[in-house]
């Protein structure tokens, strides 16, 4: 018999998060390393579950906090994979370049960091796997539990965001 609780109640979120949040940090830390990265991901994670709680059936919470919390890492690792390979492009035209060509190439930078930043978290994620990670539409579906018109979706208006936002992209 299904109960009308609601993750929005305190009990059942404190009973969802005594149940979970261990497991969930373990999970985590095994995949990042870090102690502060892991209790960072895992705090977002629940609170995006009460921003969600209306949305989420209890029964749903646990899954619902894995792939959360997942999705944030992968987040996280494609960011730090941007800013990896700026920092080496930087480094490959520091010698090569004129001081105007590296100012406004770090101008340019920011600027994406930027416009990237301000994209939805759905139309980050899709274009940080696709153009980052170099990820198909179909494997980002799977990895976002989503159809693939839906990864679409979200390319289309990231991109078109990111165009609105930077000149000559």
């Amino acid at each position: 018999m299904k109960t009308n609780k609601t993750v929005c109640e305190e009990d059942v979120y404190s009973k969802v998060y005594s149940e979970h949040s261990k497991n969930i940090w373990n999970f985590i830390f095994f995949k990042c390393g870090n102690q502060e990265e892991a209790d960072d991901l895992v705090q977002e994670a629940f609170i995006k579950l009460w921003k969600n709680c209306s949305k989420v059936p209890p029964e749903n919470a646990k899954s619902y906090l894995y792939r959360v919390v997942n999705n944030n890492f992968l987040n996280v690792i494609a960011h730090k994979k941007v800013i990896l390979k700026h920092q080496i492009q930087f480094q490959h035209h520091n010698n090569e370049q004129s001081p105007q060509y590296i100012l406004e190439e770090n101008e340019f930078k920011d600027k994406l960091q930027k416009a990237i930043g301000n994209l939805t978290e759905g139309q980050r994620t899709a274009f940080l796997l696709n153009r980052i990670e170099g990820k198909k539409y179909r494997e980002i579906a799977e990895i976002l539990d989503l159809s693939v018109k839906a990864v679409e979706k979200r390319m289309s208006l990231a991109l078109t965001s990111l165009r609105k936002e930077i000149d000559n992209i």
